[in-house]
């Protein structure tokens, strides 16, 4: 089960979510693995009421869930779907999908990364 403990009185306790830390910890140990091969990836993080805020602080470049609410399955697959699509030169933000999640902005955030479509031409 994911989300928030019922009796946790604040959103910025980790002690006050039931999964975040090891979203965290994952986190933390990509980000490591990027830096140490070169590799330019984009990290989604999180499920339903995770600690969106230190989940960002750790390095994810999308997370939910801002506003603690529950998030559609498909959501994290929406966000991955347009990163994979999107051409390398391009930026992409959440205002680019928003419109195709369920909760918007409220489910899913973050600060957004370049598409990973690498156009090949083939002479």
């Amino acid at each position: 089960m994911t989300g928030m403990i019922k009796s946790g009185t604040g959103y910025n306790d980790i002690y006050n979510y039931r999964n975040s830390k090891y979203f965290i910890k994952t986190v933390i140990q990509a980000k490591k693995w990027v830096q140490k091969n070169g590799k330019d990836v984009a990290i989604f993080a999180g499920a339903c009421q995770s600690y969106y805020e230190a989940l960002l602080s750790a390095g994810a470049n999308f997370a939910s869930s801002p506003a603690r609410v529950l998030i559609d399955f498909m959501d994290p697959l929406i966000v991955a779907e347009k990163i994979a699509t999107t051409d390398e030169y391009k930026y992409l933000t959440i205002d680019d999908i928003e419109e195709e999640l369920r909760n918007g902005k409220d489910g899913i955030g973050g600060v957004g990364t370049r598409g990973k479509k690498h156009n090949v031409t083939i002479l």
